[in-house]
């Protein structure tokens, strides 16, 4: 089976092979024998009851500095593909969401991953609501005063933008620290979105786990463990990625949200645990699967093509 795909991603230039993911699972598809197509989302374009992308067909090498080579700019039509791959990152801005109910209007008959109209609807801080037991303590609020009782119940927590991602805005406010007022000015001058509180969870010392799921299946697993002095794992901002195996928690959360995420089209998705806590459901653009290839030699981005043409298949 020989599928066209197009990729609605960020600039491929300035990509790290060895980490990116999308551009992972576009080697993949390539080496399937599949034909790609690279957009930006600035590109994506409906005009005249047609969703539309000013992009280049794409060949993809693992070769750094030179892993890619553009063909002749062309505008397409996208539901001439088989398959388009939502992958820009966040900010889950009203840009990205845009993006998303644009590219419904030719789901499911263009294969849409992941489904468009679900992560919208599931950004990855928010589906964990659904699953209060599965979670840490966890507030959302733009109140001050429901924050300061939240941190008077709890002690120490961690304050977060509701829609932030690679841990950019993330802070831990212990027992003694008297900078929420300041930082709810802060984040409350910038946007108006409501906060995300948490109990703060020590076992974060020890790594934050990625889990990755295929079709709502867990395939592995990485530990990505703070820098000295940091509670941030993300590996944006120094967090080291080991090896890890599943444990039967994991497994035990995997069961419970992985039938939700199979049914509404979550093809790819990434969770963060901490000490057993399930923390986020990443289904915007997840990583993980490059680190998942040198640690477990699972190929990843394989497990998520044979879904697509098992899906692409059926019609």
């Amino acid at each position: 089976m020989s599928l066209k795909v197009a990729l609605q991603m960020d600039p491929i230039d300035a990509i790290d092979i060895d980490g990116d993911s999308s551009f992972r699972i576009a080697e993949e598809a390539q080496a399937r024998g599949h034909s790609l197509f690279y957009y930006t989302p600035d590109k994506l374009i409906f005009h005249a009851g047609k969703v539309l992308a000013q992009g280049w067909p794409l060949t993809v090498r693992r070769e750094v500095t030179n892993h890619f080579s553009l063909g002749a700019a062309q505008q397409v039509d996208l539901a001439d593909f088989d398959v388009v791959w939502l992958r820009q990152d966040p900010p889950f801005d009203m840009g990205y969401i845009t993006t998303t109910h644009i590219l419904e209007m030719i789901h499911p008959k263009t294969l849409v991953v992941n489904d468009p109209k679900w992560v919208r609807n599931y950004p990855e801080k928010l589906l964990v609501l659904q699953f209060p037991d599965l979670t840490p303590p966890t507030m959302i609020a733009r109140d001050l005063e429901a924050l300061k009782s939240f941190k008077a119940e709890h002690g120490d927590m961690i304050l977060k933008p509701l829609y932030g991602n690679g841990g950019a805005g993330v802070f831990r406010l212990g027992p003694d620290d008297r900078n929420l007022n300041s930082l709810h000015e802060l984040f409350t001058s910038i946007n108006r979105e409501p906060l995300i509180a948490q109990k703060f969870l020590p076992d974060v010392a020890k790594g934050d786990k990625r889990v990755i799921l295929v079709d709502g299946e867990p395939v592995g697993a990485i530990n990505r463990v703070p820098a000295k002095g940091e509670t941030r794992s993300n590996m944006h901002v120094g967090g080291r990625p080991e090896k890890v195996a599943l444990t039967a928690r994991d497994r035990e959360i995997c069961a419970r949200i992985g039938p939700l995420l199979r049914k509404k089209g979550q093809i790819f998705v990434g969770i963060d645990v901490i000490g057993g806590y399930l923390t986020e459901i990443n289904v915007t653009s997840p990583t993980g699967i490059r680190e998942l290839d040198r640690f477990d030699r699972t190929n990843v981005a394989a497990l998520i093509w044979e879904v697509i043409e098992r899906k692409r298949a059926a019609g």
